[in-house]
Formats: structure tokens, C-alpha cells, sequence
């Protein structure tokens, strides 16, 4: 540096004073952008969000009835019980001809499926075959939610009612 810069270093220069035209650029480019980095209208136009429909775009194709009706399902919770009565629907599918015969589903509660049997030979047959049964709905009916199977023998005559039923406890041994 030179003498004189040195002994002007710690005080302040006076600004250049600002001329009028430099200062309504600079007002405009704050107010307006600047010119270099404002884009084309019609590069914006085409910039549009997801949710945007346009015409002849993308995902504006026809949908089919079933995918239609799959997404209706889904959105309003219904794929669990329409999985459930198909599993109803198709028990002969499932089990076989021969078994389906013998025995069908009654009812689906708290994810057990309940199936009555025509005899106990029956209901003790299907439980050897439950863990092909309960492979066979998983796979195919996935949304029914079945965790167990319950095989239902039929049931026992009762005694309680009918014309050989007595008023009070019944027989019990003499002594007492």
C-alpha cells in the first residue's frame, strides 16, 4: 500500500453517489425478478401437479370393471368379507367332491371357520386333513383372515325333552 492508503485505511470512503437510473433498475428487479432467471410461460404451463387431469395425459386411460371394482372393495373395507363368503362359496373346490359331500362350512367366527359333519368318522377325518385344508384357504383366500378350523361332529340325541323325559332330576342311585 502507499502512504496515503495507509493513512486513509481506517476511515471510511464516501459511496458513489447512485445514479437515477441505476437505482429504478434495481427497484424494479426487486420488485419484478430478475429477467435472466424468470422462465418462458409456456415451459410453466406444462409443469402441473399429480392431482392435475389433463387431457390425452397420463392416467387418463379407461379402467376396467374389475379393477374398478377392486379398488371400491379395498377402499371401503369389504375384501375381508367378500374373501370370506367366496371361502363359503367354494368349500366343495377346497375340500374335494367326496368330502364336500359329508360336510359343509357353517360360519366364520373370530377367524375360525366352523364346518359341520355328517358323522363323527367324518369330522375325525377332516381333522387329518386339516393342515392341507388350512394351506389351500391361506393361499387362496389370504384376505378371509382363517387362522383355525373347527370340525363339527353332529350332535347327540338329547334326553331332556321328548315323551321318554321325566320332570325333576332323574334316576340317581339308592343311596342317598
Amino acid at each position: 500500500m502507499t502512504e496515503l492508503g495507509e493513512a486513509n485505511a481506517g476511515v471510511e470512503q464516501p459511496a458513489e453517489p447512485v445514479s437515477e437510473t441505476r437505482s429504478v433498475y434495481a427497484r424494479f428487479k426487486r420488485v419484478f425478478g430478475d429477467a435472466k432467471s424468470t422462465t418462458r410461460p409456456h415451459a410453466r404451463r406444462n409443469r402441473l401437479s399429480a392431482g392435475d387431469s389433463v387431457p390425452y395425459g397420463g392416467g387418463r386411460d379407461p379402467k376396467g370393471i374389475g379393477s374398478v371394482v377392486d379398488g371400491l372393495t379395498s377402499d371401503l373395507g369389504w375384501a375381508a368379507s367378500l374373501a370370506k363368503s367366496d371361502l363359503m362359496l367354494a368349500w366343495r373346490e377346497i375340500a374335494g367332491e367326496e368330502t364336500a359331500e359329508h360336510s359343509h362350512p357353517t360360519e366364520i367366527t373370530d377367524s375360525v371357520l366352523s364346518i359341520q359333519c355328517d358323522s363323527t368318522a367324518w369330522a375325525t377325518q377332516l381333522r387329518l386333513m386339516r393342515t392341507m385344508i388350512m394351506t389351500r384357504i391361506a393361499v387362496e383366500y389370504p384376505d378371509a383372515g382363517i387362522e383355525s378350523i373347527r370340525f363339527l361332529a353332529p350332535d347327540a340325541p338329547s334326553w331332556k325333552r321328548g315323551s321318554r323325559s321325566i320332570p325333576g332330576r332323574g334316576p340317581r342311585d339308592t343311596y342317598g
